[in-house]
């Protein structure tokens, strides 16, 4: 099995080139707040209670385990792209005899060597920003001057862990598909896409959309001594709802593509028309496409609009009382803004590999166009086309789970559940969201509608 896995990896290393920077992303997060734990453990009372703030390890739990669910979503999103990539690869060892379990045990040994590949490098950048994190956090009175990061290896052993628990999740809800599909049906649907989503994930979407309305509840009755506690449970909701928005993605997106189709058309009535009708007609690639985006817009305009909100009502409530909310002061916005940062890579991460691999995915389609008399400036209109879709589906449900999140964090905060808004870092937001999409597609697609076309189609997905 071993020499399999090795193979499939030196055959496809761009395949797993997102997964792999998806994990030692993981890797790196997890240590650097597993090294702030771990000084706040080796670190006398007496010395940390000189510094202001929550702590330590308050910081690094907080941030830690939003850092391994964001990994978890991400890297799933990764390896399933990995694995459609070699879909053809893996039908055809299920023709010959190979079982589910070892269909599931190559894409474990995968993800393994893949982690054990990106280990070192994600424990050196972990151990580098966790002191450059402390010696942020010193300089803003948040940890005591005394504190230093330990030099112990258990961080990095728990990041390792912890990573490799991230990656074999990942990997058996990636592999469900073709590992428990029968072996002929597994060659066809490498090379079709399912219809209807099945009733299993609209209920685990509809699970995780009801455990997001109650985060939600949760945060907009927190009082309003306990700023911090709705700001967290207001993201843990953001996190939940774009769960719920994977899952039913494919519906939620094939209803946006037919409201947003319409204008497409008129505006372009040749490339719009083919580009509205391949995203309707692939619902779970348009659906794969705009989720990242989604989780992009939607993370950025949740932590940047609570951030303005705390910070305009610190002013109406007075200013004066420290424990109106810790959110409130500058250092504690500047945490917000580390936690967003860090988000946006594992974002950034997720929209760049998707869309790559989405539109690289699809050179035997375009050859058939061309076949069938297509030009490249025609194939490159559609792909435009679809890419302003794409980017106006992605943020419109990023909006919309930014909107709820941060009108729970509102009546917290304000008593009001409309939330004052940044109006121009949401443009940024939206602006780099469009500055991914179209230039990933675009790129993309420039060196995907190249090649002998004849040989693509014959070839089939290589």
């Amino acid at each position: 099995m071993f020499p399999l896995v090795l193979g499939q990896l030196r055959r496809r290393p761009a395949a797993f080139a997102g997964t792999a920077v998806a994990l030692l992303l993981a890797i790196a997060a997890v240590t650097l707040f597993g090294s702030l734990f771990a000084a706040d453990l080796a670190t006398p009372a007496a010395v940390r209670k000189a510094a202001a703030g929550p702590g330590l390890m308050v910081i690094a739990g907080a941030f830690g385990e939003i850092a391994v669910l964001v990994a978890f979503f991400v890297v799933v999103n990764a390896l399933g792209f990995a694995l459609r990539q070699q879909h053809r690869e893996l039908a055809l060892l299920r023709t010959v005899a190979a079982t589910p379990r070892q269909t599931r045990r190559l894409v474990r040994g995968e993800v393994l060597v893949t982690v054990l590949l990106v280990t070192v490098p994600g424990w050196a950048l972990g151990a580098v920003a966790a002191r450059w994190f402390l010696a942020a956090l010193q300089r803003r009175g948040m940890a005591a001057p005394g504190v230093r990061v330990p030099g112990t290896p258990v961080p990095m052993l728990v990041a390792l862990g912890v990573v490799l628990l991230v990656g074999l999740a990942a990997s058996a809800v990636a592999a469900r598909r073709i590992s428990r599909i029968a072996p002929a049906a597994a060659l066809t649907a490498s090379s079709t896409e399912h219809a209807r989503t099945g009733v299993l994930r609209l209920l685990a979407g509809a699970g995780a959309l009801a455990g997001g309305v109650l985060l939600l509840r949760l945060s907009a009755t927190r009082p309003a001594d306990q700023v911090d506690k709705a700001g967290q449970a207001a993201l843990l909701a953001s996190l939940v709802l774009l769960v719920a928005v994977a899952l039913v993605g494919p519906f939620a997106a094939r209803v946006l593509a037919a409201v947003l189709g319409g204008p497409l058309r008129v505006l372009a009535p040749g490339a719009g028309w083919l580009a509205d009708a391949n995203l309707r007609g692939y619902a779970r690639r348009l659906s794969s496409a705009v989720v990242p985006v989604a989780l992009l817009v939607g993370l950025s305009g949740t932590m940047s609009i609570m951030t303005f909100t705390a910070g305009r009502a610190a002013p109406a409530a007075g200013g004066t009382a420290p424990s109106a909310s810790s959110v409130t002061s500058a250092t504690d916005i500047w945490l917000r803004q580390a936690e967003l940062g860090m988000l946006v890579c594992f974002a950034t991460v997720s929209v760049v590999n998707t869309l790559v691999a989405v539109t690289a995915d699809r050179r035997r389609e375009f050859a058939l166009l061309r076949l069938v008399g297509a030009t490249r400036p025609q194939l490159l209109r559609m792909l435009t086309a679809e890419a302003v879709l794409t980017t106006a589906v992605g943020v419109l449900l990023g909006a919309t789970v930014a909107g709820a999140a941060t009108s729970a964090f509102s009546a917290a905060v304000t008593g009001s559940a409309v939330p004052p808004l940044p109006v121009a870092t949401c443009g940024w937001i939206v602006a780099g969201a469009a500055a991914l999409v179209l230039p990933g597609i675009l790129l993309t697609g420039r060196w995907a509608v190249g090649g002998p076309a004849a040989e693509l189609v014959g070839g089939g997905r290589d």
